[in-house]
């Protein structure tokens, strides 16, 4: 059975709480048997469908895994960068025919809330490797 290599593309924004979905990501990607062959950090979510971009036209790269927390602010910022955000993953996934998971919390999130969501790193990696053996 092949094993799978999976990019992670990681926010560096509010890192205290995305690195610790990295680290449940990374080990969950231990624990199913694949194959962490890249992070990439970014400085934001609105910033990651570049680097998804990058690793998808990587041979190599089965999937990819995204992982950030975009919390509320004063304005509706938050909304806009996650809205745009997943608009364009989505369209990464299909474009490049491979699993692109959406490990982003927020918005409309307190930092409390999102220190709550940090199993989302897990969960979107769980999700990428599920796709990659459905679709196989």
């Amino acid at each position: 059975m092949k094993r799978y290599n999976i990019g992670i593309v990681v926010s560096e924004f509010n890192f205290d709480i995305t690195s610790m979905m990295l680290e449940r990501a990374k080990a969950h990607a231990a624990f199913l048997d694949v194959n962490v062959s890249k992070v990439m950090t970014v400085p934001g979510v609105y910033d990651m469908p570049l680097a998804i971009k990058r690793l998808c036209e990587e041979g190599e790269i089965d999937g990819v895994v995204t992982l950030g927390c975009v919390i509320e602010g004063e304005t509706e910022h938050d909304e806009i960068v996650i809205q745009h955000a997943a608009r364009k993953i989505i369209d990464l996934s299909l474009q490049y025919d491979k699993p692109v998971t959406f490990g982003i919390s927020g918005p409309g999130m307190t930092r409390l809330q999102a220190e709550e969501r940090i199993e989302k790193g897990r969960d979107a990696m769980e999700a990428c490797v599920k796709l990659l053996k459905n679709l196989s």
